[in-house]
Formats: C-alpha cells, sequence, structure tokens
C-alpha cells in the first residue's frame, strides 16, 4: 500500500498480539510506527528490530498525561500522526459479576474504555490541524452480545463502539476517519487467559480455532484505504468472508 510510505502510525498495545503485528505490517508498509505500552523492554526491542521508521513509547493508557506526552513525542519524532490505533486491552479479572473484584473490573474500564478515549482525544487535535486521519479500534463481538464472566470486557467493548459512532459523527466532516475492528477470537495471550478460566464457550475452543494476530494487522493496513470508507463510523468483522477476500486472507 504504497498510500502509507512515511504516514505515522501510533499504535497502542504494541508489545505483542496485534498490536505487535501490525507495527511490523505498517513498517513493511513504508509508515513510521510509534509503539506505544507498558513493556518498556518488549517495544524497545521491537523498534530497535524495525530501524528509523519505529520508535518506541512506555505509556499506561489510563492515564490521559502520559498518552498525550506520548501522542506529542510521535509527531516530535515523525512530523504528524496519521493513524492511530487504539489497540491496547485487557480481560482478566474473568469473573461473574457477583462475584467480582470491584477494583479490578474498574482497572478494565480504565484501559479498555478511557484508554481508547485518552487516544482519541489526545490525537484528534493533532489530526484537525492535519485536515484528517484515522482512528481505527480494535471491537469485538462481545460489544454487541453478553458472554458469560465477561460483563467488564463486554461493557467495555460496547461503550468503545459507541465511541467510534461518536467520533465518525463529530470528525467526518474534518476529515477524521473512525472504524472499529471486531477480529473474532486471536491466537494471542489474552486465548490463553480465557482458556484458563474455563468459563464460557469461548474457553473451551481450540487454539486452532483462532485466527493469527497478522490477520487483523492486515485489515488494519487495508482499512487505511479508501475502500474501507463505506464503513465509516462502523464495524468491520473480521469473520465475514468477503472481508477476508477484499484483505487477501482468502
Amino acid at each position: 500500500m504504497s498510500e502509507m510510505q512515511g504516514k505515522t502510525v501510533f499504535i497502542t498495545g504494541a508489545s505483542r498480539g496485534i498490536g505487535e503485528s501490525a507495527a511490523r505490517i505498517f513498517v513493511q508498509a513504508g509508515a513510521n510506527v510509534a509503539l506505544v505500552a507498558r513493556s518498556r523492554d518488549r517495544i524497545e526491542a521491537i523498534a530497535d528490530e524495525l530501524g528509523p521508521q519505529a520508535v518506541a513509547l512506555t505509556c499506561d493508557v489510563a492515564d490521559f498525561s502520559q498518552v498525550e506526552a506520548a501522542v506529542k513525542a510521535t509527531v516530535e519524532t515523525f512530523g504528524g500522526l496519521d493513524v492511530l490505533i487504539n489497540n491496547a486491552g485487557m480481560i482478566e479479572p474473568i469473573s461473574h459479576l457477583a462475584d467480582s473484584d470491584p477494583a479490578g473490573w474498574g482497572q478494565v474500564i480504565d484501559i479498555n474504555l478511557k484508554g481508547v478515549y485518552h487516544g482519541m482525544r489526545a490525537a484528534l487535535p493533532v489530526m484537525q490541524s492535519a485536515g484528517g486521519g484515522s482512528i481505527l479500534t480494535i471491537s469485538s463481538g462481545a460489544a454487541h452480545g453478553p458472554v458469560e464472566a465477561w460483563s467488564h470486557y463486554c461493557a467495555s467493548k460496547a461503550a468503545v463502539n459507541m465511541l467510534t459512532r461518536c467520533v465518525d459523527k463529530e470528525e467526518r466532516t474534518n476529515g477524521v476517519r473512525a472504524i472499529g475492528l471486531s477480529p473474532g477470537t486471536v491466537a494471542t495471550e489474552m486465548q490463553h487467559e480465557i482458556k484458563a478460566s474455563g468459563v464460557n464457550p469461548v474457553s473451551k475452543l481450540d487454539w486452532s480455532d483462532h485466527i493469527p494476530p497478522e490477520w487483523p494487522a492486515r485489515c488494519l493496513l487495508w482499512m487505511c484505504s479508501a475502500e474501507a470508507d463505506i464503513w465509516l463510523g462502523d464495524e468491520i468483522s473480521l469473520r465475514d468472508e468477503d472481508i477476508r477476500r477484499k484483505v487477501g486472507l482468502i
């Protein structure tokens, strides 16, 4: 995708899974990438491997001041910000609502929901000044239906879906493209945590049932193209065979 040449992409949760895969895919496409995560050693190792097109920025997305500082550092390093990928997320502690730990439940909201808001809030002024940009957010089927013992995760993803719709409502005329991606179940560390819980049908899935993280990463790259514009303010499902075909996965 030659249109990504020289563009700058800010990826949260970039130390592993979808975020790490996306960083690699976007660098291969010619983009500059800010790898954002709490795991300093891991993102620095990835950035060193990717070379001068990548920078590692240690950041807790639950803290707006840290996200704002990371966005500022990205702009200072690469001269702008074209794509925000809200990928950071967590699912532990998995538990039934009646037994849930309020602090743990709240921490998931802080990262999965407030972390996405913080990314949007920090990136939007930059994109507005530049005349536009893309905000791509990892959603989930859990945004649309209840899953046993995932009240925190379902609630956060449902709210994130609405955030995407709100950004589109307010900023499309300013050139900001906002789209969600529901990837389905992906072979990442989160699936190990889900498997260990043994609580619901998702935890019973075999590892081979999950798609590789490279698939949603490639879809995120495709979502930066005009071909994805019909989904602005909406959500793309990677379970859809037509989407997989458009992305080149089948």
